[in-house]
Order: structure tokens, then sequence, then C-alpha cells
């Protein structure tokens, strides 16, 4: 009869954090928190799909989201005025 043996590895103790690392992430965090905040309100309209697809090859091409597209384009046509 054969046994067989197990042999056991431990898991060593957890690597130290790497700072640079965590602020890259947090970064992240930080703009996602600030466009919460100054952008709370949607916008819902509907639109044929090749216009959307317009849209979004528009947006690619200028290296933006659609979103940052459409809110330069309403900007730009509905600029805020000052009192």
């Amino acid at each position: 009869m054969t046994t067989t043996r197990s042999k056991r590895i431990g898991i060593g103790a957890r690597p130290p954090a790497n700072p640079h690392a965590e602020a890259w992430i947090r970064q992240g965090d930080a703009e996602t928190l600030h466009k919460s905040n100054l952008y709370t309100a949607r916008l819902t309209l509907d639109i044929t799909p090749a216009m959307r697809a317009r849209i979004k090859v528009s947006a690619f091409t200028q290296g933006v989201t659609l979103a940052e597209l459409l809110r330069a384009l309403l900007e730009r046509e509905f600029p805020e005025t000052t009192p």
C-alpha cells in the first residue's frame, strides 16, 4: 500500500502596499466623484441608431467620450448667460 504525502505551503505575509498604485486608483475615484457632483441631471432623448453611431464615431475620432462631446455641443449652443 502506498501513502501519499501532501506538502503544505504556507501563505506568507501580505506584501506592503505600493503608495503610487494606491494614489493612481484613488485618482479615478476622485474624478468620478467630481463628475457626479457636477452632473446631477439626466437628459434622455430618442435618436435613430444611425445618428447614435455617427455621434459615437465622432466622439471616438476626437478622443472624447460621447457624453463629453454632447456636453460641449450643448454648452456651445446654449451658453450660460450672465445677468
